[in-house]
This record gives structure tokens, sequence and C-alpha cells, in this order.
């Protein structure tokens, strides 16, 4: 019979370990600056139609404004815990592609010029901010003496 008392997974001494590293690597400017730009591109993706001028393309909108809040909700988590919400960090880079193919996936919708470069713009440049984030929940650790 075992007099141990049961842990937590969530206090394992690895895992505290891991999740100081990934916030310590969220305090870094670059990172901070990724998170602040991923941020501002997810409110553009939100605000795209009607600062464009396609709000009369109602599924595009819709898509676009549930796509930039999404980006910008991930974008907040990252900035403020990145070191909980990494294990989906994988998920800003698959919503810039969306962004991306949307004008021409999405059922009616008459695309301009200025909906298409929008929106392949801004599916860009979340696509490669969320790669980064994505590349920095991957990273290896580095070596630290063990006491």
């Amino acid at each position: 019979m075992s007099t141990s008392t049961p842990t937590s997974i969530h206090t394992h001494p690895d895992i505290l370990a891991l999740r100081e590293r990934y916030d310590q690597a969220a305090e870094q400017p670059t990172v901070q600056v990724a998170d602040g730009l991923m941020l501002l591109s997810g409110l553009y993706a939100a605000a795209s139609a009607w600062i464009i001028g396609f709000v009369g393309q109602t599924p595009l909108t819709m898509t676009n404004l549930i796509c930039g809040i999404a980006i910008a909700v991930l974008a907040l988590a990252y900035g403020s815990a990145y070191g909980r919400t990494h294990g989906i960090a994988f998920v800003a880079p698959l919503l810039g592609v969306w962004l991306i193919v949307s004008p021409w996936i999405v059922a009616g919708v008459d695309t301009t010029t200025a909906m298409i470069w929008s929106n392949v713009v801004v599916g860009a440049v979340v696509c490669a901010l969320g790669l980064g984030t994505a590349a920095l929940a991957m990273g290896r650790p580095t070596r630290q003496p063990r006491p």
C-alpha cells in the first residue's frame, strides 16, 4: 500500500518549467511586437468589410468578422498567457490561409480587386506571424544546469 498523495499533472515540476520557458520567451520584445501586429491584423480583418467597402457581400463580411475576432483573441491569449496557450499556436496560420482563399471559396460573393488584395495581404501577414508563434511553441528548450 502506498502512502504518497496523488499530485496533479499541472503542478509537475517539468510542466511548470515548460510554462516558465514559454512565458520567458513571450516576454521578448520581438515576440511582443509580433503579438501586437497579430492583434492589429485580426482587428483589421474583422473590420475590413467596412474599411474596404464590401459590406454588401454578407458571406465574406461574416467570414472576415469571425476570423478577425478569432485572430485578435488568439493574439491576446498569446500575449497574456503563452505558457498556457501554446498548444493552439497552429490555429493562427490556418486562419491566415483561410483569409487568403476565402474570397474564392465562400459562395455568393462577387469579388473585387480591393477585396481580394485586402484578404490576401492580411491573410499572409497573419499566416507569417502565426508561423512565427508556432515556431516559438516548437522551439528547442535551452539547456539549463540542474541544481
